[in-house]
């Protein structure tokens, strides 16, 4: 089979078209042909070295396709059946073997397409507006990028809980995609000199105490600025770096900022049993399907390309999800 393999931490350079041979179907698990693949900040981190794996291996963790094999043990699933997967390595390939957990029956009016684009980015934004910091009605939520796959579903997720939604965006073109998807106020980071400053002066304009919640995705660049925009008691939930890992913080700052809260989750710890893994799945996959969770696309490349995606990615050049299909 074509796989993209990395044998070495760098840029998206090192992503290299290789063939490898078929997985062996094992016990436990499903033999899967990749029909897309999900695009992920976290396939970036592992790719340049910052979330150490070892070497060499195939990148993805997220995608659809078409179940072609199943291993003993193996019960719920059969070949043929349709599934989408959030947390399996070795996604940008065309077979991927998962275990049996994570492999999650679609139900058969979904596109695969719109499968792949939903379940890792959907389950993280699921996460963290129910358990991470559970958004209730009246809350002030400030989104960063909320015009990126993650912003724009966090978004539709935290206005249908009630909540009024400040979104960050770096263009007119992300601000307008952002405000169609629930965003109530948009904040243009890419207009401000010192991010640290202005942001808070920006989110108090429209909620004056300050957001309940901050969800971060970005780090380095924005982490400053989303402590000083936290209200009394708020909550500050980093759950990415695409900006460049937060240094180590004091935790004075935090009682000093009006005894808030810090959070670093990350998306495994929330999928911890399978009751868990269905409500998530279950409550995205069928909200895409009733129209009440709408997803963008921002492209479709071919596997080759996949050093490509990942510059779109890293440059902030995309809004939505980007795909590779093997």
């Amino acid at each position: 089979m074509r796989a993209i393999q990395v044998t070495r931490p760098g840029g998206p350079e090192v992503l290299e078209v290789v063939e490898l041979d078929l997985p062996e179907v094992t016990p436990g698990h499903v033999l899967v042909r990749v029909e897309a693949a999900g695009v992920n900040f976290i396939d970036t981190y592992q790719r340049s070295g910052l979330y150490p794996v070892d070497l060499p291996f195939v990148p993805g963790s997220e995608g659809a396709g078409e179940v072609v094999a199943v291993g003993e043990g193996v019960e719920g699933l059969a070949a043929g059946d349709a599934v989408g997967w959030a947390f399996t390595t070795g996604s940008y390939a065309e077979y991927v073997l998962l275990p049996a957990e994570d492999a999650y029956p679609l139900p058969g009016e979904i596109e695969l397409d719109m499968a792949a684009a939903v379940m890792l980015q959907g389950m993280t934004a699921h996460y963290l507006v129910t358990s991470s910091h559970a958004v209730k009605p009246g809350d002030v939520v400030l989104v960063h990028a909320a015009a990126g796959g993650v912003g724009l579903l966090l978004t539709q997720l935290a206005a249908a809980r009630g909540a009024t939604v400040i979104g960050t965006v770096g263009t007119e073109d992300k601000a307008r995609i952002a405000q169609q998807a629930g965003v109530h106020h948009v904040i243009r980071y890419d207009l401000m000199d010192d991010i640290a400053t202005q942001l808070p002066q920006a989110v108090r304009r429209f909620s004056p105490a300050g957001a309940d919640a901050v969800y971060d995705g970005v780090g380095r660049a924005t982490f400053d600025g989303s402590l000083a925009s936290l209200t009394r008691r708020g909550h500050l939930v980093l759950f990415g770096g695409a900006s460049g890992p937060v240094p180590p913080v004091d935790p004075m700052r935090l009682m000093r900022a009006g005894s808030v809260m810090l959070s670093r989750p990350i998306l495994r710890d929330f999928l911890a049993t399978p009751e868990e893994r269905e409500w998530r799945a279950g409550d995205i996959l069928h909200g895409v399907l009733l129209g009440d969770i709408t997803v963008r696309i921002d492209r479709g490349l071919a596997l080759e390309e996949a050093a490509d995606a990942h510059r779109a990615l890293e440059s902030r050049a995309t809004s939505g999800k980007v795909l590779l299909h093997p």
